[in-house]
């Protein structure tokens, strides 16, 4: 089966497009290679899926003959991912929420002259 077809009946990917463009950017790796969409994956191959900063590791043990329901998605494959990779996400999260939340707008002039107080320190 194609990986990018793999991917997208495992719910990796919503649909094969993205799942296509993601093997051309190199995000997706088999064995340690950087393929392309049309590539065969096979069970006992190790894919590792960048998606969201985050490196997926699966070991594929089956290939389904269509895309399947997210219940049975953990009959095909095995998620090796090293729990690290989740905990990082986590300290991204929270070094984003010092920064303006999104749709706040451009900062304001009480915004810049914290700043440039910050930068050029206290004046005398």
């Amino acid at each position: 089966m194609r990986v990018d077809k793999f991917l997208w009946c495992l719910r990796y990917f919503k649909t094969r497009t993205m799942a296509t463009q993601a093997c051309k950017k190199g995000a997706i790796r088999v064995n340690g290679d950087v393929i392309k969409p049309a590539r065969d994956v096979y069970p006992g191959d190790t894919l590792v899926v960048r998606k969201n900063q985050i490196n997926y590791t699966l070991e594929i043990l089956d290939t389904p003959s269509s895309r399947l329901g997210p219940k049975l998605v953990d009959q095909y494959r095995k998620d090796t991912t090293p729990k690290e990779a989740f905990e990082n996400t986590e300290l991204l999260k929270y070094s984003k929420e010092y920064y303006r939340k999104k749709g706040v707008g451009r900062p304001t002039k009480k915004d810049r002259r914290d700043l440039e107080d910050f930068t050029e320190g206290p004046s005398s």
